[in-house]
């Protein structure tokens, strides 16, 4: 009965910051209509527009402390839910045929920039956790990453927050900036999305910076984020076996989180053709609703005055070593002629 009604006082105070995100979400749809009308094109998807929307409410508006929990819930149960979502519009079938390689290749990668990213993190004088910490989340998957190790190298709470604070914004900028280099490096729709499934942040993230390309950049690079992030588990698994930080070990939710399991049950069930075709439509649509709010909710979670909180040489590290990955990702595609 007491978490019933825990359960209930939860979802209540959640309700003016999905509100508030809803309020975002259809500015930016309107915004995106105007744009269409006026220029003949929208220029900035409501995707981008719900994250620039958000920033800037953020950064220059002092919200109430009534609105946060609806904004957290926003930012990662709704668009872990599109996630989910999105297995059931990907079959197997659209694996690359070089699968193989790519899949050696992702873990070469990750265990490129995980070395990269720490080496730079010594040199700029970092201690050995935070270095750890800022290597594990740029080479995996951001925050999660930072979260799933930070107990096992027994991290204090001012590394985790100086480690997270940085990529939290960061994390954002990439999402707005990364479809650019389509045409800079003359991608291909799949190239792109491998690109940004090996760059990107969080799995969620990748959905927001593929959507604004085509739907093959969405399944190429949610696939190739999947691949990368289940690299967390034997990391954690080495950390725990060679640190020397003494913590304890992480929750098995953290090495596999529960959309991503979603996501390939409905990706298998949609391989097998045991999803109904009239049902295809509609999991797309909402995908794409809820992926719009969870991107206002990701920029009203944003001030981007943290980045300044964060100090100058953990901004420069993952800077660098963000870099550094998306050479090495890059430089990925070419090798395997994708």
């Amino acid at each position: 009965m007491a978490d019933t009604k825990r359960g209930w006082a939860n979802a209540v105070a959640a309700l003016p910051g999905l509100a508030l995100c809803a309020g975002v979400t259809v500015l930016a749809c309107l915004v995106e209509r105007a744009e269409t009308m006026l220029l003949g094109r929208a220029w900035l998807e409501s995707l981008v527009l719900a994250i620039l929307i958000g920033t800037a409410i953020r950064t220059l508006v002092r919200l109430d402390a009534r609105f946060d929990a609806g904004i957290r819930v926003g930012a990662h149960l709704l668009l872990e839910i599109a996630v989910v979502l999105l297995g059931a519009s990907v079959s197997a079938r659209t694996l690359l045929s070089d699968g193989v390689g790519l899949v050696v290749g992702i873990a070469a990668v990750v265990v490129l920039a995980l070395a990269f990213s720490y080496v730079i993190g010594r040199f700029a004088g970092l201690p050995r956790k935070m270095a750890i910490l800022i290597a594990c989340g740029n080479a995996i998957c951001g925050n999660s990453a930072i979260a799933a190790v930070a107990p096992v190298i027994d991290a204090d709470g001012k590394e985790v927050t100086a480690a997270i604070a940085f990529t939290a914004v960061l994390g954002v900028v990439v999402v707005l900036g990364l479809p650019l280099l389509v045409g800079v490096l003359s991608l291909t729709a799949v190239e792109y999305g491998v690109l940004a499934g090996l760059t990107v942040y969080a799995v969620p993230q990748v959905l927001a910076a593929t959507a604004s390309v085509s739907s093959a950049s969405v399944h190429a690079g949610t696939l190739v984020k999947l691949v990368r992030v289940l690299m967390l588990g034997p990391v954690v698994l080495v950390l725990s076996l060679f640190g020397k930080g003494g913590g304890g070990r992480p929750r098995l939710s953290h090495l596999v989180p529960w959309f991503i399991v979603g996501f390939v049950v409905l990706l298998v069930l949609r391989s097998l053709g045991w999803i109904p075709q009239a049902a295809l439509g509609p999991a797309h649509d909402v995908a794409n609703v809820l992926t719009i709010m969870a991107m206002a909710a990701l920029g009203l979670g944003v001030d981007v005055r943290a980045v300044l909180r964060a100090g100058g040489r953990v901004a420069a590290v993952v800077v660098v070593s963000l870099l550094g990955l998306a050479a090495a990702s890059y430089a990925l595609i070419r090798l395997l002629g994708l």
